[in-house]
C-alpha cells in the first residue's frame, strides 16, 4: 500500500493531467454522439423539405452519421495524446483487412450509393428485384427494407437488389391488364367478342385511351383463347382485374357459353387370353 500511495504521490500530476483528459475525451465522444443524431436528423429533414425522396435521405441520414460518429472518436483519441495520424495509418491498414473480409458489405454499401445515385425506384413504390415483391419503405447503407403486400417487412441486401432486374410497378401512371379467355370450340366467337366488348365498355375504370383489344389469340387444344387487353390507371389494376375476371365468368355462364377445361379420353381395351 506504502508502495502504490508514494506512487501516486510521485506522479501525482501525470496522473491529475490523464484523468482529466480521459473525462474531457469522454465528454467528447458523449457530446458527438448526442450530436451526430441531431445534426444526421437535420439533414434528413432538410432533405424532405426539399422534396427530396424519403428513402434517399434516410441513407443519407445514415451515412452522416457514421461518418461524424468516426470523426467523433478521432477527435477523443486525439486528446488523449493519441497521433491521430498513426491512428489513422493503423484504422487504413485495419480497413484493408476488414475490406478483404467484409467483400459482402463494401459491395452492399457501393450498391446503396448506386441506388441513391441513379434512383430507380424511391420510397412508396412497390417493385420487384432480387425475388422480394413489395412497397419500398427505406434505403438504409447495406440493405433495401420493403413491405410485401400481406404486410412482411423483407430486409434486402442492396447488392442483391443492383445485381437482379428491378421492375418498377408504380413508374408508370398506367398498366395494360391482360386476360386470357378460353371458350368452348362450338361457340359463337362473335358472341364471344360482343360480351367482351360489352364488358370493356361498361367498366367506369377502364381507359378510353389507350383503346382495349380484344382477339383471338390461339386455337388450343380443349379451348379458343381469347386475348382481352385494357388499359387502367396503375392504383386500378388488380380492383380492375377482379372485376373483369368475375364479370367475364357470369357474363358467359348467363349465354350458355362454357369455359372448358383440360380433358382426357382414356379408352380401355380388352384381350383375349389363351
Amino acid at each position: 500500500m506504502d508502495f502504490l500511495k508514494n506512487l501516486v504521490l510521485d506522479h501525482q500530476a501525470v496522473i491529475l493531467d490523464y484523468s482529466i483528459r480521459i473525462i474531457v475525451s469522454l465528454f467528447i465522444i458523449w457530446l458527438g454522439i448526442k450530436l451526430s443524431k441531431l445534426i444526421s436528423k437535420w439533414i434528413g429533414n432538410l432533405l424532405l423539405k426539399r422534396s427530396i425522396d424519403s428513402a434517399i435521405s434516410a441513407f443519407v441520414q445514415s451515412l452522416t452519421r457514421i461518418l461524424l460518429l468516426i470523426a467523433v472518436v478521432i477527435a477523443g483519441l486525439s486528446n488523449l495524446g493519441i497521433e491521430t495520424t498513426t491512428f489513422v495509418t493503423i484504422i487504413g491498414a485495419a480497413g484493408l483487412a476488414i475490406a478483404l473480409a467484409l467483400q459482402g458489405s463494401l459491395s452492399n454499401f457501393a450498391s446503396g450509393l448506386l441506388i441513391a445515385g441513379f434512383r430507380p425506384f424511391k420510397a412508396g413504390d412497390y417493385v420487384e428485384a432480387a425475388g422480394v415483391a413489395g412497397v419500398v419503405k427505406e434505403i438504409q447503407i447495406f440493405s433495401t427494407i420493403m413491405t410485401t403486400p400481406d404486410n412482411k417487412q423483407v430486409v434486402v441486401p442492396n447488392a442483391q437488389v443492383t445485381g437482379s432486374a428491378i421492375t418498377n410497378y408504380s413508374t408508370n401512371p398506367t398498366r395494360r391488364i391482360d386476360l386470357v379467355i378460353g371458350v368452348a370450340y362450338d361457340s359463337d366467337l362473335k358472341a364471344c367478342e360482343q360480351i367482351f366488348h360489352r364488358i370493356l365498355d361498361n367498366h367506369p375504370l377502364i381507359l378510353k385511351d389507350p383503346k382495349f383489344t380484344i382477339g383471338v389469340l390461339e386455337l388450343a387444344d380443349s379451348s379458343i383463347n381469347f386475348a382481352v387487353r385494357s388499359w387502367v390507371k396503375t392504383e386500378d389494376f388488380w380492383t380492375v382485374k377482379f372485376d373483369l375476371n368475375q364479370s367475364i365468368k357470369q357474363a358467359l355462364d348467363d349465354a350458355g357459353i362454357g369455359i372448358p377445361f383440360p380433358q382426357m379420353d382414356v379408352h380401355l381395351h380388352s384381350q383375349n387370353q389363351a
